[in-house]
């Protein structure tokens, strides 16, 4: 089963067993498997695990405009510099990375699992145009801040036209 949008949000999932009443349909789903009713438990398991591990985690973000810049702020702990990818093209920036678990815990131990292990990524569609040659990318206390300066605006010149006369 694929993570919700909260999921992917906050890190959390359930650790109890997956109950295939409890599975919502959707497209993805159903051109790759059968979903008749004659589906086993074990199978719809199987598929709801191979599901959460394909999905990415999404990062959790606040976007602001000073007077010349566009400000990207995204709580990232737990994350080295050297899994961050940012890239920009054209009006969007799009934040890639992975959290990386220290141990390995076998479900069975677990009491509440909310922490979001493994890849994440995340785009923003920028509201202006910046001048990526001169953005930046920090992190702080386990917070990314990216700043995109604004693209100087082109000043509209006006030009009189003149009559020649003969």
């Amino acid at each position: 089963m694929a993570k919700s949008f909260f999921e992917k949000l906050t890190g959390s999932t359930k650790t109890d067993k997956v109950r295939p009443d409890k599975i919502e349909h959707y497209e993805e789903a159903e051109q790759e498997i059968d979903l008749s009713p004659k589906t086993s438990a074990a199978e719809w398991e199987e598929i709801s695990r191979e599901k959460l591990e394909e999905s990415e985690g999404q990062l959790a973000i606040d976007v602001y405009q000073t007077e010349s810049n566009i400000v990207i702020k995204s709580t990232i702990a737990g994350v080295n510099s050297e899994n961050l990818d940012i890239s920009i093209t054209n009006d969007m920036v799009t934040i890639r990375g992975k959290r990386e678990k220290e141990e390995e815990v076998a479900p069975e131990n677990y009491y509440y699992q909310e922490c979001y292990w493994g890849p994440f990524s995340r785009s923003i569609i920028l509201p202006v145009e910046i001048n990526s040659e001169k953005a930046q990318a920090v992190i702080k206390d386990g917070v990314l801040t990216i700043r995109l300066p604004k693209a100087e605006k082109v000043k509209v010149h006006k030009i009189k036209v003149e009559e020649i006369e003969d």
